[in-house]
Order: C-alpha cells, then sequence, then structure tokens
C-alpha cells in the first residue's frame, strides 16, 4: 500500500492553501504535473479523494480536510526543524554580549537586535545598559564584544587606542524635550534665540559620565533641576517644570505629555555622534552585529 509522505503532505496544505493544482506549483516550485502526482499519491494513500475539481480550481473533501487539520502541524514542525537546522549550519551562531547607553539601548538598538536573530537564528543576542565610559571598560574587559557609545560635544575625549570605532546613523540630529503644553510644543522646530531663559532640566550621573544639561551653545542658562536617568528627567518635563536637551533617536519613544521638538542651531559645529566600538579582531558575530547598525 503507497504511505503518506513528507513531501505529498506540504503539496496537499499548498493545494488547499491556494485553491489550485497550478497556483501550488508555482509556490513549491514544481511543475503542474509533479504536483499532480504527489496528489494522486496521497489519494491512493488515504483511499479517498483529497480535491473536488472544479472549473476555477480546486476545493478539498471532507477526507482532505480530516487530513489536513493533522498534515498542517505535520508541515509546521517540518519547517521549524528545517530552520533550526539552518540555524546549526550558520556560521554566526552561540551568544554575543553587546551593550549601549540607555537612550540606544531603548529605542533603535533592539531593532537591531530582532534583525539579526532573523538572519542569525542560532545566535543569542545579551544587551547591556551603561553609560559610556563603563561600557568602554567592559570592553577592553572582555565582558561585552562591541559598545554603541556617544562621542562627541561635551563628553570625555575617550581612549579608543587599539579599538575599531565605526559611525552609527542614528537619523535626526538634536532637539529639545517639552511638556505638552509648551508654546514650543506646537512649532515645526524651535530657533536656538528661542531657547534663552528657559529652565533646563539636566542630567547628574559620576564624574565621566556623559549628561545632558543645558543646550551646549547657550551662555549661562537656568538649570532648575539634575537627575540621574533620562526618565526622571522627561517626567520633570511632563510636569512643566523645564524643558531638556534629548537627542532625535529618542524622539519616538519620549513617554505621555512630551513632546521633541528639533532646534536650528548654526553655531552649534561640533555634536554628538552615536558610534559602536569592538576590538580590531572582532568575531563574526560582533561583525554581524556592527554591520546591522551601520546599516540602521
Amino acid at each position: 500500500m503507497p504511505e503518506m509522505t513528507l513531501t505529498g503532505l506540504r503539496v496537499v496544505v499548498e493545494v488547499a492553501r491556494r485553491g489550485s493544482f497550478t497556483a501550488a506549483a508555482d509556490a513549491l516550485g514544481y511543475t503542474q504535473s509533479a504536483v499532480s502526482r504527489q496528489v494522486n499519491a496521497m489519494e491512493t494513500a488515504v483511499g479517498s479523494p483529497l480535491f473536488e475539481r472544479w472549473a476555477r480550481g480546486v476545493r478539498p473533501t471532507s477526507a482532505c480536510e480530516a487530513l489536513l487539520e493533522h498534515a498542517r502541524q505535520v508541515v509546521a514542525h517540518l519547517e521549524a526543524a528545517e530552520l533550526k537546522i539552518a540555524g546549526l549550519r550558520d556560521k554566526i551562531a552561540g551568544r554575543l554580549a553587546v551593550g549601549a547607553y540607555p537612550t540606544a539601548a531603548a529605542s533603535f538598538v533592539p531593532r537591531v537586535i530582532a534583525r539579526l536573530r532573523t538572519a542569525h537564528p542560532a545566535l543569542t543576542v545579551r544587551l547591556g545598559e551603561a553609560g559610556s565610559p563603563v561600557l568602554l571598560r567592559r570592553l577592553r574587559a572582555g565582558r561585552i564584544e562591541a559598545a554603541v557609545v556617544a562621542v562627541g560635544d561635551g563628553l570625555p575625549d575617550y581612549d579608543l587606542t587599539g579599538l575599531r570605532v565605526e559611525p552609527v546613523p542614528v537619523g535626526r540630529g538634536p532637539g529639545v524635550a517639552v511638556a505638552n503644553a509648551h508654546p514650543f510644543a506646537g512649532q515645526e522646530f524651535v530657533d536656538v534665540r528661542d531657547l534663552a531663559g528657559q529652565v533646563w532640566i539636566a542630567g547628574a550621573g559620576g564624574e565621566g559620565d556623559p549628561q545632558f544639561g543645558a543646550w551646549p551653545t547657550l551662555t549661562e542658562p537656568t538649570i532648575g533641576y539634575e537627575a540621574r536617568t533620562w526618565q526622571t528627567r522627561l517626567g520633570l518635563v511632563a510636569a512643566g517644570l523645564g524643558v531638556s536637551v534629548l537627542p532625535g533617536l529618542a524622539a519616538d519613544i519620549v513617554p505621555r505629555g512630551v513632546t521633541w521638538v528639533p532646534v536650528r542651531d548654526p553655531g552649534l559645529l561640533e555634536r554628538r555622534r552615536t558610534v559602536v566600538v569592538t576590538d580590531e579582531d572582532r568575531s563574526p558575530a560582533a561583525d554581524a552585529f556592527t554591520q546591522a547598525l551601520r546599516e540602521g
């Protein structure tokens, strides 16, 4: 007696899904005659017709519907196994520890990790969040393989000797976070001259940790509050207690009650940049992570 085959089950599932032998053949990359042979073999094995032939396609019979209840699960498990095996063949596998400064870790880095997992299912990525100085220390100590850090205006001149540094595109430039009721909230942008006289909510952290103060080109700004985390800073902003500098990469993750507005400032020549730092001789997994970051 002819037996059911995995190929036959896959063909039956696809014919039922597409509603025709021709469409199933196109989807599977088979010829129409090959699909017909597989269906005939499955009908012989089942001992009953699986499809009713109509002028514009086919329709599953009751016997086919009974078979499909189990065939779909078999095919799904088979596809999952094929994906796992493909992951085992992938040269990029194992574990990768990376780190990012808080704003990056809360915005674009998780999306990069999600894309990386899809491309390399055998790779497990662990993300740590810390300030740039801490991340660089962890990188040199071998605790992480890649560090997404901020460099540039108002930040320490980090020692990057012997490390590989590459830019990361983050889209929009710097701006300000304001309460929804603030006059700036309804504007397309803010001119830097309009920032004079604002009360600023600044960051407060350990020595060497990058923190956002007032807008960098202002003279004698008024600092109303200091907060250790950006979540607290934005909470103070939402309460209407001041405004805060916030990079454009965080514009889409501001909490309720806060609006991000870009700032036009011709005098801001040096800006903060986001870079990814790795060892010169980095692993294939770290290389894949870096490439995914640079692709945006």
